[in-house]
């Protein structure tokens, strides 16, 4: 890989704290954006790249079946590639800003019926049993609280304050955030701890396997799947999703965008308002199920 962009890579893992992944997946794109510019048979020339390098590039890719939403990653990759040798003073300008790409529909994300999770939540289990609260516990916090699979994994247990009823969780770029909880949920972590300190010791985090050591994502998405799916949920099963349905919702129960937002931990609006299209889908789905016009032959 150049030396330049070993660089810049360098820069947005240690000072941008990026995640390994995104790190890894800005390696990799770069990497095939310099080999189909030089050909692997000369050195890159960054300041000598056109706009027209670039939609050849993309016109490459699109031919080797990458699809609009995966070149519009990799061209983004370049273009943050460019915003910093320009603050670096290598370059004056950037051949990617000149680059237009079509816009991306949004996915609406999915999500889980209320009534599913009520159901699952309201279900019967065995008390003494540790793996058994804990696992009903995590579908509850991801649930109730929103929070990502990877802030459910690294949560500390001194962070989780059932007296005042909310705890701090560490999000991306290393930001610290609140999230309150209600009393249902403050009892359940009661109950899971006692059970926990009777067996693993030796922790600092607040949810572990029997053995005391730290969950791992893949444990984490087994027992979203098989409780929701124990549930009746026949459609995506995940922890993510369950994000979904608590931003979905708090904005159907009357809570603000604003606020839904602050408690998600996104870093702008724009990416909370994705869920006001879910609350609409949803807002005509159950006209179309319930007004009598609308039930009408042809309506």
């Amino acid at each position: 890989m150049d030396a330049t962009i070993d660089k810049f890579l360098q820069y947005i893992r240690l000072e941008l704290n990026l995640s390994p992944h995104t790190v890894t997946a800005y390696g990799t794109d770069l990497d095939q954006w310099e080999q189909y510019l030089t050909q692997g048979k000369r050195q890159l020339d960054v300041a000598s790249v056109t706009p027209s390098d670039i939609r050849a590039w993309m016109l490459w890719l699109n031919n080797n079946g990458d699809g609009a939403r995966t070149m519009r990653r990799k061209v983004q990759a370049v273009r943050s590639f460019y915003k910093w040798l320009m603050r670096q003073g290598v370059v004056t300008s950037s051949p990617a800003a000149a680059v237009e790409m079509a816009r991306i529909p949004k996915r609406l994300p999915s999500m889980v019926r209320e009534t599913s999770v009520d159901s699952l939540l309201d279900s019967d289990i065995d008390m003494d049993d540790f793996e058994q609260v804990r696992n009903r516990l995590i579908v509850m916090m991801l649930y109730e609280t929103g929070m990502r699979r990877a802030e459910l994994i690294g949560l500390r247990d001194a962070n989780v304050d059932t007296g005042k009823m909310e705890l701090k969780v560490h999000g991306k770029r290393d930001k610290d955030r609140i999230i309150p909880f209600g009393t249902e949920l403050a009892q359940w972590i009661d109950s899971y701890r006692r059970l926990r300190d009777q067996q693993a010791v030796g922790c600092d985090r607040f949810f572990v396997r029997p053995t005391g050591e730290p969950l791992y994502p893949m444990l984490v998405y087994r027992v979203v799947k098989e409780l929701l799916s124990q549930a009746g949920v026949s459609s995506k099963r995940s922890p993510h999703v369950l994000r979904h349905t608590f931003a979905t919702a708090m904005l159907n129960n009357g809570a603000s965008l604003n606020s839904v937002k602050e408690l998600l931990g996104h870093e702008s609006l724009a990416t909370t308002q994705i869920y006001t299209h879910v609350t609409f889908s949803e807002l005509k789905n159950n006209y179309k199920l319930a007004h009598p016009r609308a039930l009408k032959k042809g309506g």
